[in-house]
């Protein structure tokens, strides 16, 4: 009976992390990787655990096995679109340059032109 007190307590408190952790802005690439991976992995755990007669067991190791792995996932795929934002800047950037380049041509240009 006290273990499953011990897990419906832990249950709740995770439930509650899990919604406090979301207030606020928007989830990260990184945060949804990690939400749906410890999601995919606790609902496979569960499975497995169930043909073995321990489903808690099963979804508690397969969500955290499954966050860990989404969390990676979600890290690569935000530090990919991190870069792509740096490089997006970047090129906005080159482009005011070179036009501000092509009008100074086109102005000495017309400068040499009036001489």
């Amino acid at each position: 009976m006290n273990r499953r007190k011990f897990g419906a307590a832990g249950l709740a408190l995770a439930a509650a992390l899990l919604i406090g952790g979301c207030s606020g802005q928007p989830l990260s690439t990184r945060e949804k990787g990690t939400g749906v991976g410890a999601l995919l992995g606790a609902g496979t755990g569960a499975i497995v655990g169930a043909a073995v007669g321990h489903p808690g067991a099963g979804a508690a190791i397969g969500g955290g096995l499954g966050a860990g792995t989404g969390f990676l996932v979600g890290n690569e795929m935000q530090n990919v679109e991190n870069e792509n934002a740096h490089t997006r800047r970047a090129l906005r950037s080159q482009q005011r340059e070179l036009s501000a380049q092509r009008a100074e041509i086109h102005r000495l240009q017309q400068q040499n032109v009036t001489e």
